[in-house]
C-alpha cells in the first residue's frame, strides 16, 4: 500500500494546506464560516449518496478533502486569541496609559542580563476581564526574586507591543511570539509587584515545584553549577540558565538539537523503555504492558520536563509511533507519523510555523526513509564498526532532511556535525540513562555523591569533546543565502532523487534530471530578480548612521566609520547582505545630499547645515540636530522626514509634533524599522 492511497495521508496534507491558506492569506471569518458550512452539507450528501451509487464515490472523497482544508482554515482561525474578543489587544487604553492588570504566572522563561522573564496567563485590566498570553520583564536588582510559577501577581503599568525587526532580513521576533499568540509584553520593577497570597496548584505549578526540588537536591550534592545547567537542558529541557558560550559550542559543533529534549531524547528513552522490557513476551498482554509502560514513561517525562511544547508535541509522536507499533502496523509507518501531526495541528495549529516542529518531523521523516537505503550499502560483522556505520547513517539521514530548512532559517552549517554525532552518541547515551536515573532519586532526595559525581564527569566530558569540535571553526560555514525557491526546488531534488534511489526506473530519472533544471531555475531567477532590483535603505542604528544604495547584486554604503572589516561584521548589514545574496561594493562617508532614481534627499547631522532654497524630497535627520524643525519644513517642505536611531528620543517625539502639524508622514527608525526607497 503506498503512502499517499492512504485516506487519512491526503485529509492530513489538505488540511495543513487549510491551515497555510488562512495563515499567508487571511481569509473573513464570514468566508470560512460560509465555505465551511457548504462543504459540510456537501460531504453528508455525497457520503449518503455513495451508499446508493457506489460509482460516484469519488465525489465523497473530493468533498471530504475540501471539507479538510476549510477545517485547517477554521482551526487556525479560532486558535488566533487576538481576534477573540476578549483578548487583551482589544483594550486599546492598557496601551496607552497605566492599568491596573492582575495576571497569572505560567512559566519562566531565560532570564537576560537586565530582567528575568515570565509568561503570564492576563486575567483582568482595571478589573475588566480579559485574557490572553504576555510576557513579563522584572527588572534584576540585589533583592531576591521570590516570585514562582502559580504566582497571581497585579501591577499597575503600560502594555507594550511586541517589537518586530527593525532591520532587513532579520529575524522578527515580534512574529515569533505572535505565532504563540503572545501580543505584548510589560517592564517592571519588584517593587511595582502585588503578590497574591493564595496560589493556583495546577499542573504547571506542580512542574515548576518538581524543578525546584530537583535543582535544590543536586545543588546539595555538591554538582558543578556549569554543569547541572547543562544537565537541565539535557534531561529537563530548562535551558533558563545554561551560559551563552556552551550554547555557542553546541551550535558550532552542529549539536543544538541536544540541549533542546525534543525527538532525539523522547526517541531514547522509548528505545530505553522497550529494551528494559525486552524479557516480556509478546503475546496479547505482554505486548499490551510493554505498550502501557512506554506511554506512562513519556508522560511521565512530559511531566518531569515540564509539559513544554516541544517535549509535548515529541511525546505525541513517538506515542502514536508505540501504538502503530503494537497494532503490528510497521509498514504504515508514515501514516502513523501523520496522524500524529493531523492530532497535533487540531489542539495547535500553529506548530506548523515552528521551526522546532518542522525539523523534528522531517528529520523523523527522512530517518525513517532514506536511512535504510544508506544502511545497505555497507553491512559490517563488527559490532562497533555496525554502531558507528549506523549513527553515520542516522545521522546523514537527518542532515540531508532538514539541510535546506537548516540553510533557509539559519543560513550556516556545520560541516563537523557527523564527527560531533559520531563522538557524543556514546557519551549521550550513557547520560541520559545516568541522568533519568538521577533526576528521579533527586525527586525524593539528595542523589548518592559518587553517581552525581559521575553524572557530572560526563557532561564535563561531553562539554569538552563539543567544545574541541566548535573550535575548528573554519568547518562551520556561514552566511549562506538561500531563499524560499532554493527550498522548495532543492526538497524536489531531494525527494526525487530518494524515490528514484529505492526503485529506479526511466521515468524517475528524467522526472530527477527536471528537479534539476527547476534549481537551476531558482537560481536564475534569483539572479534576476536580485539584478533587477534599486533600493536606498535607512538602518535604525544605535549612535551610528547606516545608509546603503543597492544596484543589483552591489551595494554602496554611506557611514561615518569608513572602514569595511568593520561595517562587514555590521549584524543588521550582514543580515541585508547575506538574506538578499549580495556583497559589498564600496564604502563613503555620508554626504549632505544624496540622489537615487530622481529623489533629492538632504541628511541633516549634528552640524545643523541645512543649505538654503534646496526643496529636498526626503529629510533623513541623524545625530539629533539642533534645528528648528517648524521653520525647515516651512521652507523646504518636503515630502517626507526621517529619523534614524541615532537621534534622541525626546527629540524625536518633538519632531514627530511638528510633522503632525505641517501634515507632512514622519517616519522614526526605533519606533516604525527601517526606511527603505
Amino acid at each position: 500500500m503506498k503512502v499517499l492511497d492512504f485516506p487519512l495521508v491526503k485529509i492530513t496534507i489538505a488540511f495543513i494546506l487549510g491551515v497555510i491558506a488562512w495563515y499567508y492569506l487571511h481569509f473573513s471569518i464570514s468566508l470560512i464560516s460560509y465555505t465551511l458550512s457548504i462543504f459540510s452539507i456537501l460531504f453528508c450528501f455525497s457520503y449518503f449518496w455513495s451508499f446508493k451509487n457506489p460509482k460516484k464515490f469519488l465525489l465523497f472523497g473530493i468533498s471530504a478533502y475540501f471539507l479538510s482544508f476549510a477545517l485547517g482554515s477554521f482551526t487556525l482561525l479560532s486558535h488566533t486569541e487576538n481576534l477573540q474578543k476578549d483578548n487583551y489587544t482589544h483594550c486599546k487604553t492598557a496601551f496607552e496609559k497605566p492599568q491596573s492588570i492582575v495576571l497569572l504566572l505560567r512559566e519562566k522563561l531565560k532570564s537576560n542580563d537586565y530582567s528575568d522573564r515570565y509568561i503570564a496567563h492576563l486575567n483582568s485590566i482595571s478589573d475588566k476581564n480579559y485574557k490572553g498570553k504576555i510576557i513579563i520583564n522584572v527588572q534584576k536588582d540585589s533583592s531576591k526574586n521570590n516570585l514562582i510559577i502559580g504566582n497571581t501577581i497585579k501591577i499597575q503599568t503600560t502594555l507594550q507591543h511586541n517589537k518586530s525587526s527593525k532591520n532587513p532580513n532579520q529575524f522578527d521576533y515580534g512574529t515569533y511570539l505572535a505565532n504563540k499568540q503572545i501580543y505584548a509584553q510589560i517592564y517592571c520593577q519588584k517593587k511595582d509587584i502585588l503578590v497574591r497570597t493564595i496560589v493556583q496548584k495546577d499542573i504547571w505549578y506542580y512542574c515548576a515545584k518538581l524543578h525546584s526540588r530537583i535543582i535544590s537536591n543536586l545543588e546539595k550534592s555538591n554538582f558543578s553549577k556549569s554543569e547541572m545547567n547543562v544537565a537541565l537542558a539535557l534531561i529537563l529541557g530548562q535551558q533558563q540558565e545554561i551560559s551563552q558560550d556552551i550554547i555557542q559550542d553546541y551550535q558550532y559543533s552542529g549539536a543544538t538539537h541536544i540541549l533542546s529534549v525534543s525527538g532525539l531524547h523522547v526517541g531514547f528513552i522509548m528505545l530505553f523503555i522497550t529494551f528494559i522490557l525486552k524479557p516480556i513476551p509478546n503475546t496479547k498482554r505482554g505486548s499490551f504492558i510493554k505498550l502501557s509502560s512506554i506511554l506512562i514513561s513519556l508522560a511521565g517525562f512530559a511531566i518531569i520536563s515540564g509539559l513544554s511544547p516541544s517535549v509535548l508535541r515529541s511525546v505525541v509522536m513517538f506515542s502514536f509511533l508505540a501504538i502503530g507499533n503494537h497494532l503490528r502496523q510497521n509498514g504504515n509507518i508514515y501514516h502513523t507519523l501523520l496522524v500524529s501531526i493531523l492530532l497535533i495541528l487540531l489542539f495547535e495549529p500553529y506548530f506548523l510555523f515552528d521551526v522546532g516542529f518542522q525539523l523534528s518531523y522531517i528529520a523523523l521523516f527522512f530517518i525513517l526513509w532514506l536511512q535504510p537505503i544508506f544502511k545497505n550499502i555497507y553491512k559490517p560483522k563488527n559490532r562497533i564498526i555496525n554502531y558507528v556505520w549506523e549513527a553515520l547513517t542516522v545521522s546523514f539521514a537527518a542532515q540531508i532532511g532538514t539541510l535546506p530548512l537548516c540553510l533557509y532559517y539559519f543560513h550556516q552549517f556545520p560541516g563537523l556535525f557527523f564527527v560531533t554525532n559520531i563522538i557524543i552518541l556514546p557519551v549521550l547515551s550513557f547520560i541520559m540513562i545516568a541522568g533519568i536515573i538521577v533526576m528521579i532519586i533527586a525527586i525524593f532526595t539528595n542523589p548518592p555523591l559518587f553517581i552525581t559525581a559521575i553524572f557530572e564527569k560526563s557532561i564535563y566530558l561531553l562539554n569538552l569533546m563539543i567544545h574541541a569540535v566548535a573550535s575548528m571553526e573554519s568547518f562551520v560555514i556561514r552566511d549562506i543565502s538561500f531563499n524560499s525557491y532554493y527550498l522548495f526546488t532543492f526538497y524536489l531534488f531531494i525527494i526525487s532523487s530518494i524515490i528514484w534511489l529505492k526503485k529506479p526506473s526511466y521515468t524517475k530519472i528524467v522526472f530527477v534530471f527536471c528537479t534539476i533544471i527547476s534549481v537551476q531555475f531558482s537560481f536564475i531567477l534569483t539572479k534576476m530578480k536580485r539584478e533587477s532590483e534599486k533600493e536606498l535603505i535607512v538602518y535604525n542604528e544605535k549612535k551610528n548612521t547606516l545608509i546603503s544604495e543597492r544596484t543589483g547584486s552591489e551595494i554602496l554604503l554611506y557611514t561615518r566609520d569608513t572602514v569595511i572589516e568593520k561595517n562587514s561584521r555590521n549584524r543588521n548589514l550582514n543580515s541585508y547582505l547575506v538574506g538578499n545574496s549580495i556583497k559589498l561594493k564600496n564604502i563613503k562617508e555620508i554626504k549632505n545630499l544624496l540622489y537615487f532614481k530622481n529623489t533629492k534627499i538632504l541628511i541633516i547631522d549634528s552640524s545643523g547645515i541645512c543649505p538654503p532654497n534646496l526643496k529636498p524630497d526626503i529629510l533623513i535627520l541623524t545625530q539629533t540636530p539642533k534645528i528648528n524643525l517648524d521653520r525647515l519644513l516651512e521652507n523646504h517642505l518636503p515630502k517626507i522626514i526621517i529619523a534614524d536611531g541615532s537621534n534622541s528620543n525626546s527629540t524625536q517625539k518633538s519632531w514627530k509634533k511638528s510633522c503632525f502639524k505641517k501634515n507632512i508622514p514622519f517616519h522614526s527608525t526605533p519606533e516604525k524599522g527601517y526606511y527603505k526607497l
